[in-house]
């Protein structure tokens, strides 16, 4: 394919998903800042008045940071997870592209892109909704570094989705992993706590979480603070990238739950 009909066919797969995520957007948007919602006002207001400071940090503005990227995992992941489902089961418009020349690379852009959209775009709507929570103000000790975890978050977790889409054989499959396998990660990867506040045993643990590391990153981005090493946070996300990239092109190269 020349470049120009590689862009054509990225561009309509982004298309297709964005104009329908808009069409949708009480389904795609709206729920995710309603839970956030709910979170400031139970943990950041009621419970944060209760427990003070961490790390020199008032809570409300510790939480804002981690809550920012609860809604950009579980946007991310549920998009393309049931983007990829849908194209299988329902409109079989993923035949389409398995018999056209796509290469399986620009597959896995064009279905992992619609999902850092939408991980960004809402983990945004969350970070302006945080403001009402702590006083129209925020700090931000690098936007670069915010802008970084937010996007290779969203395409860390878009390209799991897209995994838990190939694999499905039914809605029931799309469901399971986040309820049984994300919620858990991201509950105990320190959106609501400080790692140093465990004891050790349970520290240990939560070094073995992925989600640890991406949370502080982020957190790390916004307040300056962290409890663990950036770089090792960087390390384990793009080593996130990498695996999930090879995994993805390696079941849709072989067909793997699209050509039995």
């Amino acid at each position: 394919m020349t470049p120009q009909k590689l862009w054509i066919s990225f561009y309509t797969m982004m298309r297709k998903d964005i104009v329908r995520m808009f069409r949708i957007w009480v389904q795609t948007f709206l729920p995710s800042v309603i839970t956030s919602v709910l979170y400031f006002l139970v943990f950041g207001t009621i419970l944060g008045s209760q427990i003070g400071d961490i790390q020199g940090v008032r809570y409300m503005e510790f939480v804002v940071p981690g809550l920012v990227m609860l809604a950009i995992v579980t946007s991310s992941y549920a998009n393309t997870s049931f983007t990829f489902f849908s194209s299988k089961f329902f409109a079989r418009s993923i035949d389409e592209i398995l018999v056209s020349p796509t290469p399986p690379w620009l597959l896995i852009a064009g279905f992992a892109g619609g999902g850092v959209a939408r991980g960004v775009i809402v983990g945004v709507l969350v970070l302006i909704v945080s403001l009402f929570f702590t006083g129209l103000s925020i700090s931000i000790h690098s936007a670069l570094i915010i802008l970084s975890f937010a996007i290779l978050t969203a395409v860390v977790f878009s390209l799991a989705g897209l995994v838990n889409g190939i694999y499905a054989k039914s809605i029931d499959g799309i469901n399971i992993v986040p309820t049984f396998v994300l919620t858990p990660l991201i509950y105990l990867g320190g959106i609501f706590y400080s790692v140093s506040s465990l004891p050790d045993w349970w520290q240990t643990i939560t070094y073995a979480n992925p989600l640890f590391y991406l949370i502080n990153g982020f957190r790390y981005g916004f307040l300056g603070i962290t409890d663990i090493s950036l770089g090792i946070s960087i390390s384990v996300l793009l080593a996130l990238v990498a695996i999930l990239i090879a995994l993805n092109w390696y079941l849709i190269r072989k067909g793997l739950g699209l050509k039995q």
